[in-house]
């Protein structure tokens, strides 16, 4: 009943308001107050008091503008990155091992053999001396029986042209098999006099023609410093359209299969061989074989730091057997990763040298990154606005398969086809020259281009855990010329069972990976502002610069607080006066009797008589009148009893 009574009464105050004005309000604050300050307003004379409000004014200016400082560090969301150094027995990492040649030229040999006819008639061209001051194109009816052969239809799609820039201002431009020179424009350009003219301005360079379809006038020239850069870039534009339209499996079986590539295996003290490793196809060196990927068992542990209990490999390449134009490095290409994981050999891999014994120590360095807001990274790439094509390899998610499905997702989009480097969309075709004549001018473009590239960045993320091995690498010569001759005969019968020396040290790679030490080291992130750090920072503000507290900020807030009810309170008075106002206009005299309302509401015809006015002549109605209402008086009862008395 008592807790009833109180909420009673304390509504009614609340429907009362504070019962202050708004300046009894602010002096009431002031003198009651717990921040230093305000109450030397109102109790100093009015020098100090001048005196003791600008110092107010100008600390509490302060304090707000320390805490929009540290609200705005707060909501930024900053790192702070820390070093830990663990030691444990850690997994093994996957080893990926491929070719430096994606193919023997001994089985692509018939579909690049016109191929290898025009770099052959093309590098006679560019190698032969120059007629003079100009450059002349190689004639077609030449006596010599090669360039009688050739098939120009390739060529015609993605020339090659010599650009004579010994005049920098008229460039003439030369097609290799064609016997007009032009110029910028496609006219006819004359070989300008170059009699005063040094060797180096006679130089020439070589570039890639790149045209939107065959005979346009829409063409680019990427130009090369070196002509080996060039052929180089064009026999891969050639060689990309020829591959593109063979079969899978057709491709597979021309590279080098593992029983011919992994000649002996050993991890620890346990062997190993080709069986143990999985294959898959690598569009930039063909077969591939990972060992210890983890996609069909557990991935292996290391028992123990150093290069006794890694993995031994030695491997042949059959460098007698590359493309002469498609790769003019020689070695095995390798990479270490985490399991279920793509190699992306080209951007992370690294070369072992044939001939030589390479080791391989490895660190581990794992990544903590903290997700939303503090960085934009991603657990497992769900997040991510991009359709990952390498899924199919039913591996994780890396922003190399991010970056690369983004460019071959543009380029289905804007060129019509996909690039044969990378996976496909489902439904979609890879370029080729007949079937898409402008695909390299369009697949130029875009690679060039900065906004598709920014378009993708910002796109993709990083992942938010991540592990990253670094490789200390070490080489030697082998085998040594002491014991390389029964080495390569042990080699070469175990391979092909044959007594005669079949491999040689221009094929024979060895390979020692291992850990170096049990030391992992941890990069993680941590919230460099947290909510207690901004309280606390907020409270030593305005404690160091106005002697504040919490208890001042509730104080402050009840202040508020009785500000607007003091406002609602005159917004309510200030309504019911002007309700008033409207009600006096509506009677500008006194207000009506009960009589005469009465009489209004029974009577009709009744009016209600001005003051000062007279009344009309008006005839006497039969009847008795009303009563007056107003004559009666209620007389009290004492006055009653004594005139009964008197009586």
């Amino acid at each position: 009943m008592n807790l009833k009574r109180y909420f009673v009464r304390a509504l009614h105050r609340l429907q009362k308001g504070p019962g202050y004005t708004y300046k009894e309000l602010l002096v009431w604050y002031c003198d009651n107050t717990n921040t230093h300050g305000p109450k030397r307003i109102i109790k100093e004379g009015p020098k100090k008091k001048f005196i003791w409000f600008f110092l107010t004014l100008l600390f509490a200016s302060l304090v707000f503008w320390q805490w929009g400082i540290l609200i705005n560090t707060y909501l930024s969301y900053n790192v702070t990155s820390s070093l830990s150094i663990g030691f444990k027995t850690m997994k093994f990492p996957a080893v990926t091992v491929c070719n430096a040649n994606p193919f023997k030229y001994s089985e692509v040999k018939p579909l690049l053999k016109e191929l290898d006819k025009l770099i052959e008639a093309a590098l006679e061209r560019i190698l032969q001396p120059t007629q003079g001051d100009s450059v002349l194109p190689l004639p077609l009816n030449s006596s010599d029986n090669l360039s009688q052969a050739l098939d120009l239809r390739l060529w015609n799609q993605i020339p090659l042209v010599l650009i004579d820039e010994h005049d920098k201002d008229h460039p003439v431009i030369v097609d290799i098999f064609e016997t007009n020179q032009t110029g910028p424009g496609n006219q006819t350009a004359s070989p300008p006099d170059t009699s005063n003219t040094t060797s180096e301005e006679k130089k020439y360079k070589l570039a890639v023609k790149l045209c939107s379809h065959e005979g346009s006038k829409d063409c680019t020239y990427r130009n090369f410093t070196s002509a080996a850069q060039a052929v180089t870039e064009w026999y891969i534009l050639q060689s990309t359209s020829i591959l593109s339209k063979v079969p899978l499996q057709e491709r597979i079986r021309m590279g080098y299969q593992a029983e011919d590539m992994i000649l002996a295996c050993l991890y620890g003290a346990e062997p190993c061989n080709y069986k143990n490793f999985t294959q898959i196809y690598h569009p930039d060196h063909g077969n591939c074989y990972i060992f210890n990927w983890g996609m069909d068992e557990e991935a292996l542990n290391s028992s123990n730091p150093g290069a006794e209990f890694g993995l031994k490999l030695i491997l042949d390449i059959s460098q007698q057997d590359y493309i002469p134009y498609l790769s003019s490095a020689a070695g095995a290409r390798l990479m270490l990763h985490q399991q279920k994981s793509f190699p992306f050999l080209k951007d992370q891999g690294i070369y072992a040298m044939a001939g030589t014994e390479t080791s391989i120590g490895v660190l581990v360095d794992e990544l903590e990154r903290m997700g939303y807001p503090y960085s934009d990274c991603t657990m497992n790439g769900s997040d991510v606005p991009v359709k990952n094509l390498y899924s199919e390899y039913n591996t994780s998610y890396s922003i190399q398969a991010c970056l690369r499905s983004c460019f071959q997702n543009r380029m289905v989009e804007i060129c019509g086809c996909g690039h044969y480097m990378f996976p496909l969309p489902e439904g979609v075709n890879y370029c080729n020259n007949e079937d898409n004549p402008g695909w390299a001018y369009c697949y130029s473009s875009l690679r060039s281009s900065i906004g598709h590239r920014q378009f993708c960045i910002d796109s993709c993320k990083e992942t938010c855990n991540d592990t990253q091995y670094k490789m200390t690498i070490s080489m030697a010569d082998w085998p040594s010329e002491a014991s390389e001759d029964w080495i390569f005969h042990i080699l070469s019968y175990e391979r092909d069972m044959s007594t005669n020396v079949t491999l040689d040290r221009n094929g024979i790679i060895k390979l020692n990976i291992y850990f170096q030490e049990y030391n992992y080291r941890t990069i993680s992130e941590s919230a460099a502002t947290t909510i207690v750090w901004l309280l606390s920072s907020l409270g030593g503000q305005f404690g160091f610069w106005m002697g504040g507290s919490v208890l001042c900020l509730i104080e402050f807030g009840e202040i508020i607080i009785d500000s607007l009810w003091i406002t609602v309170i005159n917004v309510i008075g200030w309504c019911k006066g002007l309700k008033q106002k409207r009600a006096q206009a509506r009677y500008p005299d006194a207000p009506p009797t009960v009589s005469e309302l009465v009489e209004a509401h029974t009577n009709l015809g009744f009016q209600h008589e001005d003051p000062g006015t007279l009344p009309e002549a008006l005839p006497p109605e039969p009847g008795t009148p009303p009563p007056n209402y107003d004559s009666l008086r209620m007389r009290p009862l004492d006055g009653l009893d004594s005139d009964s008395d008197a009586e």
